[in-house]
């Protein structure tokens, strides 16, 4: 937990910095207009179809009318909330990421060398493989959420998942060798889900979750090339250009 702690510190201390507040706020303002216009325009009618479907179809035939469309209500908000945090999660891991990560490397950990493969397609289709997989496990747990309490915990334990799919993967592609990606997932495999964790807790706060994905960004870099420094040893690892 040591470390998870030290991550977000140095995620809060970094926010410090002129002009990073604008990577945070320009991918959650545009995923909240765009999700917010199309809930004006189609909320009623997702509703209404969320009601005609497993799980609310069942209490419907209980004579729970009722109550399958106020939970059916509180679902299409909550899916709302989801597919506008996917998608200022996929603007933050495609485009917010690769210019973090420069700044906050160059800044704070400069022996670090990079030593992996910064490749945008690679990037692109982790994070759209980890969105389209967040959001199948999404509907195979709906079921389940009519279960005391599991309405609760498995959004938390799909969202810790997503982010470190998401993150701790562009993270180290730059900087990171494949041998030493593995020895970091293998060593690190608990605290990188236990940040995402932490992070998808912040990210139930009404609207300023939308803030998270950004955040979480920061806060996995921190996390991520640390760990490598410490992997290395800490002594200082450069490469000339030219050798």
């Amino acid at each position: 937990m040591d470390k998870i702690f030290q991550a977000l510190i140095r995620s809060v201390a970094s926010l410090a910095k002129p002009g990073l507040w604008r990577y945070l706020l320009a991918p959650a303002a545009f995923s909240f207009l765009l999700w917010l216009a199309l809930a004006w325009w189609g909320f009623s009618t997702l509703v209404e179809w969320l009601v005609g479907h497993p799980p609310f179809v069942f209490l419907v035939s209980w004579g729970l009318i009722w109550l399958a469309h106020v939970l059916a209500y509180l679902g299409g908000w909550g899916a709302i909330f989801v597919l506008a945090y996917l998608t200022t999660t996929l603007i933050a891991a495609v485009f917010v990421l690769p210019w973090l990560l420069k700044k906050v490397a160059a800044r704070e950990y400069p022996e670090l060398a990079m030593m992996g493969k910064d490749s945008f397609i690679a990037a692109l289709w982790n994070s759209i493989a980890a969105t389209l997989l967040f959001v199948l496990g999404w509907f195979v747990s709906l079921p389940f959420w009519l279960l005391p309490g599991a309405g609760l915990l498995l959004p938390l334990l799909l969202l810790a998942w997503l982010n470190r799919k998401t993150f701790a993967f562009d993270c180290l592609a730059a900087h990171a060798t494949e041998a030493e990606m593995r020895e970091i997932r293998r060593r690190h495999a608990r605290p990188l889900f236990m940040l995402g964790l932490t992070l998808a807790l912040l990210a139930h706060v009404p609207v300023l979750g939308l803030l998270v994905p950004a955040l979480s960004a920061l806060a996995y870099i921190h996390y991520c090339l640390e760990a490598l420094r410490q992997l290395r040893g800490g002594a200082l690892v450069s490469v000339m250009q030219g050798e």
